[in-house]
């Protein structure tokens, strides 16, 4: 990565701002100064100001970092597209048993191969939802890396069927206190900590609350799943008497702490609550749909809109939607509820950029530091070469961004002043030798574990 007290990304053919203008900067250049952008204006405004470092953004469409609300960034690269499509209740308890299986050293190389994947192509802040067990080695992998990422440790107190650790009350409340301390031990500020429930199906009502007093306590967040399936609701209908958002409700961790993930499952009464009560919500189209959750059809993103809900955009980890790229999320949200709706009104090109850039960050209460390009936040950028096949032509900025690129053409990525991404190249680590490092490791981690699921096909 490249130290520079002064940068300016000069004459870029669309500066895509994300201020509360919603502005546009035809020909237009940034400035930032030590990790923060200082200057956002037309090119040649700024022609005169002296910079230790210039980027040529000729032909590019430059855009804030997008930010991916939830993604499990530990384990799933060593098994990706190891499971059947149709495995039904089997697939979750295979990814853990795998998931505690891996050494310290594979959750590091695992890991770093995730944020290469986030970071060239362009997600720049990242929740990585507890699941990764070797917290301290992988904080030697986020600082090599240079992201800007959420930590926690995945807790629960009840017997649940993924093979999730069940700990005791007060060891999972000791456990969630110790990752505060963790995070507040790194100097670079780019990693910092939630409590991180798992479920309020795998909790005691003792641990929600207790996980929102340590979030309160240290002016932190929460998150948990809120996947709700039949057996769930009727027992929340059956015990409680009320839905899973009410239950949360009576739980007292619906409340504007909270970052629901997923968010599947629930009515329009629901969403209203969750709305009324300022709790932001993070939807991962990209996992929803390959696994068959109905969420085109089912699914409330317009509704939480509609209510003034705060949401943002996830994928969730490398092996159930299979990706990680934001951008992606970006267009199913624009394109999943037209189809299930048959309203071509529902969710357009400028709301799905919200979510995943400016929307995004105030899901994740960052909202005064990133997701936007204006004077003051952290200079946390994108890129994107406009000169290739996927972006001609190109008359509307957003309704390319959003419908035709991916990542592919993301040329540059500035991560809190620095450089990470050049030339589509990331410049933190030998991209292919970690490919085929991680691909070893997977090898050795099935091998071990016996788990086995091969090609339907025949390999010859």
């Amino acid at each position: 990565m490249t130290d520079i007290s002064t940068l300016k990304i000069d004459g870029v053919r669309y500066i895509v701002t994300m201020d509360s203008d919603r502005r546009i900067v035809a020909d237009g250049s940034v400035v930032i100064t030590g990790n923060r952008i200082s200057q956002v204006g037309k090119a040649s405004d700024l022609s005169s100001v002296a910079v230790d470092r210039t980027i040529d953004g000729a032909g590019m469409v430059l855009t804030p970092g997008f930010v991916n609300g939830h993604m499990h960034i530990s384990y799933a690269h060593a098994a990706r597209g190891l499971f059947p499509d149709d495995l039904g209740a089997e697939y979750l308890p295979n990814v853990f048993r795998l998931q505690q299986a891996m050494t310290a050293e594979d959750e590091y190389s695992t890991s770093l191969l995730a944020i290469v994947e986030l970071l060239k192509y362009g997600t720049t802040t990242f929740i990585d939802p507890g699941t990764t067990t070797h917290l301290d080695q992988c904080l030697a992998a986020y600082d090599q890396a240079g992201c800007r990422i959420v930590i926690g440790r995945s807790v629960q107190d009840r017997a649940n069927p993924l093979n999730l650790p069940v700990y005791e009350t007060d060891d999972a409340i000791r456990v969630t206190e110790e990752v505060m301390s963790l995070a507040e031990s790194v100097s670079s500020g780019l990693v910092s900590a939630w409590s991180m429930p798992f479920s309020a199906e795998f909790c005691s009502p003792e641990l929600l609350a207790a996980c929102d007093r340590i979030a309160s306590d240290h002016e932190t967040r929460s998150t948990l799943h809120f996947t709700n399936g039949a057996r769930w609701i009727e027992e929340c209908r059956r015990t409680h008497g009320c839905s899973p958002t009410e239950y949360l409700d009576q739980c007292g961790i619906l409340n504007p702490r909270m970052t629901l993930a997923h968010c599947l499952g629930i009515g329009a009464d629901e969403a209203r609550l969750i709305a009324d009560r300022g709790t932001a919500v993070v939807m991962c189209p990209t996992a929803a749909v390959k696994g068959g959750a109905g969420t085109s059809a089912n699914g409330l993103l317009p509704e939480l809109l509609e209510y003034g809900a705060t949401v943002g955009l996830g994928t969730d980890a490398g092996n159930n939607s299979n990706l990680l790229e934001t951008l992606r999320s970006v267009y199913l949200a624009a394109v999943l509820y037209k189809d299930g709706r048959r309203d071509v009104g529902m969710i357009p090109a400028e709301t799905a950029l919200e979510l995943g850039t400016i929307g995004g960050a105030a899901a994740l209460g960052m909202g005064d530091m990133v997701g936007s390009i204006e004077p003051g936040k952290a200079a946390d950028l994108v890129l994107f070469d406009t000169r290739r096949a996927e972006w001609g032509a190109l008359h509307n900025p957003i309704n390319n961004l959003v419908y035709n690129a991916d990542g592919r053409s993301v040329h540059t990525v500035i991560v809190d002043g620095k450089v990470v991404v050049a030339d589509h190249r990331p410049l933190f680590v030998d991209e292919a030798a970690l490919v085929e490092e991680v691909q070893e490791r997977g090898e050795a981690l099935l091998k071990r574990t016996s788990v086995a699921f091969p090609p339907r096909w025949p390999v010859v």
